[in-house]
């Protein structure tokens, strides 16, 4: 539970109500902390909260209108969409015109809350899943395999998804392509990986922290860059002998943003991942504001636990575990970078 800002995350007991029609209650497992709730705990929300929404767990009710899952289905936890909007109904539901609303506004689209009872805020990302059971509807559970570790899926839903869809769909990047990777955290580790897996080449790690550089060579980097010990232009030039095709910007720093845009080759790309506006370029070079990687979760999130499995995506490396009594001490690793990726878990520890 989050009181006020900048304060730490309290365990407290809440009454919530059960599953409305399109609603499914999930008995949460594991969850993934993600940089968006560390914002959160930072920023404040507009009263108490509920926050969490990389969570993974075992569906125990349905409401009568559910037809994709049952009681019983483990299931990864994503972001949540209308279903019924224009973008919705093209395949596109990170596009949802109600998106800031669902996954930021803290409670259903009617406005209501299942949380009422307890006078506090949920429905984080259509979840708030740093709790033992959390409310999300059919469109944003996706169902996998009972033989896969609910704790190890769990970050799927949103940070990881994120940057391995960028580079599968956002960007398209193919064989050859040459990538710049600003921010190599958990999101821009999954690009890495995602990278790797299309050909890439080269593909160019930038951060200021040298251990997440180093597990970016070992992840499939080429090159490793750090912005505090030389030009981030000039090394890209450098490496690729003038500009660069591809670009993923986690990091929100205005110069990298500008670096980037800059260094882009005719008809480059680059992703925003943390805002701004799309726009267009000279030579039909494109700067792109990218929401979950244009990921459709229910198609996307099995893919990639089929990659993991063969070994192809190993993001396990990434994971640190923690219980759910010691959310803050993740929390402060996450902030301090001593961790790429935390997992709370609420059931047991991992396997």
């Amino acid at each position: 539970m989050l009181r006020r800002a900048g304060e730490p995350l309290a365990l407290e007991t809440l009454e919530i109500e059960g599953p409305g029609r399109e609603e499914v209650l999930v008995r949460i497992v594991a969850s993934g902390i993600c940089r968006t709730d560390l914002d959160c705990c930072e920023a404040g929300t507009s009263g108490a909260a509920v926050l969490g929404h990389e969570g993974a767990g075992i569906v125990e009710e349905v409401g009568r209108s559910v037809t994709r899952v049952k009681p019983g289905d483990r299931v990864v936890l994503s972001y949540e969409s209308c279903g019924r909007c224009a973008a919705c109904r093209r395949g596109r539901p990170s596009n949802c015109v109600q998106f800031l609303r669902l996954n930021f506004g803290f409670e259903r689209l009617d406005g209501t809350s299942a949380y009422a009872a307890s006078g506090v805020r949920g429905h984080f990302f259509g979840q708030s899943s740093f709790a033992t059971c959390a409310l999300a509807t059919e469109r944003n559970v996706v169902k996998v395999d009972r033989s896969c570790p609910l704790e190890i899926l769990a970050p799927l839903g949103c940070g990881l998804q994120t940057g391995a869809a960028t580079v599968f769909h956002a960007l398209a990047v193919g064989p050859g392509h040459s990538l710049a990777i600003f921010g190599v955290g958990a999101v821009g580790l999954s690009a890495v990986m995602a990278a790797r897996l299309v050909e890439a080449d080269p593909i160019i790690a930038v951060d200021v922290r040298p251990r997440r550089l180093a597990l970016a060579l070992r992840l499939g980097a080429t090159h490793a860059i750090d912005p505090r010990r030389t030009s981030v232009r000039e090394r890209i030039a450098r490496i690729t002998g003038g500009g660069i095709d591809r670009v993923v910007e986690g990091t929100g720093d205005p110069q990298l943003t500008r670096s980037g845009a800059a260094l882009l080759n005719r008809e480059g790309r680059m992703a925003l991942l943390t805002g701004g506006a799309s726009r267009d370029l000279t030579g039909g070079r494109r700067v792109l504001s990218v929401i979950q990687g244009d990921a459709v979760p229910q198609e996307f999130i099995p893919r990639l636990v089929e990659l993991w499995r063969r070994g192809e995506f190993p993001f396990h490396r990434l994971l640190r575990f923690y219980p759910l009594a010691e959310v803050n001490r993740a929390m402060a690793d996450l902030r301090l970078g001593r961790t790429v990726k935390p997992v709370l878990y609420l059931e047991r520890g991992p396997r």
